[in-house]
C-alpha cells in the first residue's frame, strides 16, 4: 500500500474528484486515527465522525458491503446488514480482508475509491446537522464533507436503523 503522509490515499482522491464531491482534507497523526482517540485529540464530536465499516458474509462466495454509521452508534450487522446482503451470517471484515479488498488500513477506511460493492449509509448520517469526518484511505488523513455529498457515490442506499445508538 502506498500511503501518503501528507494527503489522501491516491484512489480516494481520484474517486472524490471523479464524482465531483466537495470535501476538505484534515491531516492527522496516524497514531490518533482510530475514531475515539481521533475525536478526543482533535475536538470532533462522535456524532460528527462517521465510520466506514466493511462487512462480509461468512459463506462462500463471500459478499462484501461498506456501511457508514456515526461513531455514537453501533452497526446492526446481525439483523440489518444480514438482511441487506441476503445472508444468515455476516460479520465485520477482518483487517486482512479489508486490506486485501480495499488497500486501506483499519482507521482509514472510507467509502471513496472502493471496488464495486453496495454502500449502505445509516439515515442518521444523512440527517446530521454537521459536516461529517470519514477516513482518507490511510491513517494520516480524513475527509470532511457535507453528508449529502455521499449520495454522489455509486451503489449508495440510505437505510433507516442500519445502526443502533450506543
Amino acid at each position: 500500500m502506498t500511503d501518503l503522509i501528507s494527503g489522501l490515499y491516491p484512489t480516494v482522491e481520484e474517486a472524490l474528484k471523479e464524482r465531483g464531491i466537495a470535501y476538505e482534507v484534515f491531516h492527522c497523526n496516524p497514531d490518533f486515527a482510530d475514531t475515539a482517540v481521533f475525536c478526543q485529540q482533535y475536538g470532533f464530536l462522535p456524532e460528527q465522525s462517521a465510520n466506514a465499516i466493511i462487512a462480509a458474509t461468512k459463506i462462500e462466495p463471500v459478499k462484501f458491503c461498506c456501511c457508514i454509521v456515526l461513531a455514537n452508534a453501533k452497526l446492526d450487522v446481525n439483523k440489518e446488514v444480514s438482511k441487506l446482503l441476503g445472508a444468515k451470517k455476516v460479520s465485520f471484515a477482518s483487517a486482512e480482508q479489508t486490506m486485501a479488498l480495499t488497500g486501506m488500513q483499519i482507521g482509514g477506511v472510507t467509502p471513496f475509491g472502493l471496488p464495486a460493492m453496495p454502500i449502505y449509509i445509516d439515515a442518521a448520517v444523512m440527517a446530521s446537522p454537521h459536516k461529517v469526518v470519514l477516513g482518507g484511505g490511510n491513517r494520516a488523513s480524513k475527509v470532511v464533507l457535507n453528508p449529502q455529498e455521499l449520495l454522489k457515490l455509486a451503489d449508495v442506499e440510505v437505510i433507516d436503523d442500519l445502526a443502533i445508538l450506543k
